[in-house]
């Protein structure tokens, strides 16, 4: 795969299980060589130039790995040294408030619900304000209430010109959040355009509409203009229409019509 992520975008890398998308992480972060190729952050040789790759990423894992023994003040200091930062003491409690875990700043990691263990990996990927943010299913299994106050976070640190990397499997976080998206099958690209664009070149529409007689229809439309059709069949039926939507295909639509394995 090649491709080229803009300073500043907010950028999603989606795909089914199995298409290369942590593994790709692990490779930007440094934690997976590459058999071949070439990868850097922001000019910086991931291989070659380590150590300034490193500093200028933040990842979000996946996995929820945490230290048992510290609290989450503590856990967010010892991050803060792995980069040589001392007195971090306001940034972290910043990030603390924007998480909601400045109540649980003195509470042991083990005691932490997963939810908040969540909270604390996001957290620990901040600490040291990288200009680029990988977050790998950062929502996945938390709450609607966090959610909301990590995309605001998340939304403020791009505007604040953070590059923001984003995987999930919540495909309306995708649509709602990124500027660009690259969609992997296989570990290949098979889609790289702007969300708009993927969503106006690759779906069509979804007509749903109930009949007098109280039968439901769901027709997918290629186009908005194959509606006069439906309905000419439906008049020659003698059905009769007291309710129909439209609805423009969402980025589901797209995901399974790229990455799916049916013919």
């Amino acid at each position: 795969m090649s491709l080229e992520i803009e300073q500043g975008e907010f950028f999603g890398l989606l795909g089914p299980n199995g298409a290369g998308k942590t593994t790709l992480i692990n490779v930007i972060a440094g934690l997976t060589r590459a058999d071949a190729g070439q990868v850097a952050v922001l000019g910086a040789d991931v291989r070659a130039d380590y150590r300034r790759a490193r500093r200028m990423l933040g990842v979000v894992p996946q996995e929820l790995v945490f230290d048992p023994f510290f609290t989450v003040r503590e856990t967010l200091r010892i991050q803060s040294g792995y980069y040589g930062l001392r007195g971090n003491d306001a940034w972290i409690d910043e990030v603390m408030a924007n998480l909601d875990l400045t109540a649980k700043a003195d509470v042991n990691m083990r005691a932490l619900s997963g939810g908040m263990k969540r909270r604390v990996l996001v957290a620990q990927a901040l600490v040291h304000k990288p200009p680029v943010i990988v977050l790998d299913e950062p929502t996945a299994g938390v709450d609607v209430e966090l959610r909301q106050g990590l995309w605001q976070f998340v939304r403020r640190l791009n505007r604040d010109g953070h590059t923001i990397v984003l995987t999930t499997h919540y495909l309306e976080e995708a649509e709602s959040h990124c500027q660009r998206i690259a969609m992997l099958k296989a570990g290949r690209v098979v889609a790289l355009d702007s969300t708009r664009n993927l969503l106006a070149s690759l779906s069509g529409a979804q007509l749903r509409i109930q009949l007098a007689d109280g039968e439901r229809l769901e027709v997918k439309l290629e186009r908005y203009e194959d509606v006069e059709g439906v309905l000419a069949r439906l008049r020659e039926r003698g059905a009769r229409i007291v309710e129909m939507e439209i609805q423009p295909a969402d980025l589901e639509e797209v995901f399974l019509r790229l990455t799916s394995n049916k013919p």
